[in-house]
């Protein structure tokens, strides 16, 4: 980790960058005032790309040379913010902890109660990164804020569980998809109780692998396309979200809870914990579901103008996913079955067994899972993308072993294929 001493923080302030780029770049930062108009400020500066040259002057400013074509607008990052996330399949895929750990109320509740406190981290978050609006994100952010005497070592710290997190997320996903993808098989069930596929987990694993590679795959050779297929995840979130609700509240073969259990039942029997500790860990279901927020910081270097652009898309987008959880949670507990049936259920997926027992048909219920199928590759391929750019721009600052290789920029395909192939 190179650094440079920093004029805004006082000499004993520093940047980490390249000495070598800054000397042969004479770079000079501005004024206090200057940085936040050019952090801030909307306004092209001089022709149409302005927009671009604000940033990339702001990246130069902060130490980085812009690497990668800034191509995407406020609504594509923020709908890439979305796909992070991808309400309703990241709420699908762990709503066995919630039911387990209490049922109802856990599970409403719950993800309210999650979603203000996520809304205020990324608020915070958000104004930081208006500031210093990098890929490195987060620890960039705590080299420039902590105190002269440490700020190396918590940023070193804070920039490794940034990068392993973000990749931790990322595999997640896509093992949520496989066992997802495994339920949703054996709603094709030869009886009741018993599904068609066995799910060992050597199939498992192939299963999971080869949608590690699919969305490596399409984060890698179609980026210059991404932002479309983010946009069309959008529509087809909320058109398979809107079919999920109608049909299984319409249909309900097997009828409906009233309100009352709804929104106020909490039976924390089924974990065998005691009450207060078995609704926190239910809990669990929402902070999953949340926990991308700030992976779309990494695609600061990839925005036209990250200073706003970024923030604005966190913060919509939990006010957005909280909204659409809710649409799509609320529907499923009026129609859940026996709370006891699902915990015992061996995939832990209660998600194809409440649709199914609400439609009463195999097709209607695969018909319906199939957008949530759909959104779980889409998950996948964007936090490949957000945890590729950490990793680069991490790389970047040489704080991983073999940086050079990590730090390239394949420049046919505008992708940091290196740091891709190793998060994979």
């Amino acid at each position: 980790l190179t650094i440079m001493a920093d004029p805004l923080r006082g000499n004993d302030a520093y940047l980490p960058q390249s000495d070598t780029y800054a000397a042969d770049k004479d770079l000079h930062r501005p004024s206090v005032a200057k940085e936040r108009h050019f952090s801030l400020g909307a306004k092209p500066l001089g022709d149409n790309n302005g927009g671009h040259n604000s940033a990339d002057d702001l990246l130069e400013i902060m130490g980085y040379k812009a690497e990668l074509l800034r191509s995407r607008s406020t609504l594509q990052v923020a709908f890439m913010s979305f796909v992070l996330a991808s309400i309703p399949y990241g709420l699908a895929t762990t709503l066995y902890y919630p039911m387990v750990g209490g049922g109802p109320a856990n599970i409403i509740w719950g993800w309210v109660a999650v979603s203000l406190i996520i809304l205020c981290v990324a608020a915070s978050l958000g104004e930081i990164t208006s500031v210093y609006p990098t890929s490195g994100g987060v620890y960039y952010q705590t080299f420039m804020l902590a105190a002269p005497s440490y700020r190396l070592i918590m940023s070193w710290i804070c920039g490794w569980a940034f990068v392993v997190g973000n990749i931790t997320i990322t595999l997640a996903v896509n093992f949520g998809t496989t066992l997802f993808f495994a339920a949703c098989i054996n709603v094709f069930e030869s009886e009741p109780g018993v599904g068609i596929f066995a799910a060992e987990p050597w199939q498992i694993y192939l299963i999971f692998f080869a949608i590690t590679l699919l969305c490596n795959a399409v984060s890698a050779l179609g980026n210059r396309w991404l932002p479309y297929l983010d946009t069309f995840a959008i529509f087809w979130t909320f058109a398979g979200l809107i079919c999920i609700v109608v049909c299984v509240l319409a249909i309900a073969k097997n009828g409906r809870h009233d309100a009352a259990y709804v929104f106020g039942e909490f039976d924390p029997s089924n974990s065998g914990w005691p009450a207060g500790w078995s609704f926190c860990v239910g809990l669990l279901h929402a902070a999953y579901a949340t926990s991308s927020t700030g992976m779309i910081i990494s695609m600061c270097e990839e925005v036209q103008q990250p200073a706003t652009q970024v923030p604005k898309a966190m913060v919509a987008t939990i006010v957005l996913n909280t909204i659409a959880g809710l649409i799509f949670l609320i529907p499923l507990v009026f129609v859940m079955p026996d709370q006891a049936e699902l915990a015992a259920l061996v995939s832990a997926q209660p998600v194809p067994v409440i649709i199914k027992s609400a439609i009463g048909s195999t097709g209607g219920s695969i018909a319906l899972l199939l957008p949530l199928l759909v959104l779980a590759l889409f998950c996948g391929i964007g936090c490949t993308t957000a945890s590729s750019r950490c990793t680069w721009a991490f790389a970047r600052d040489g704080a991983i072993p073999g940086s050079k290789w990590w730090k390239k920029v394949n420049m046919k395909l505008d992708v940091p294929l290196n740091a891709m192939m190793m998060i994979m």
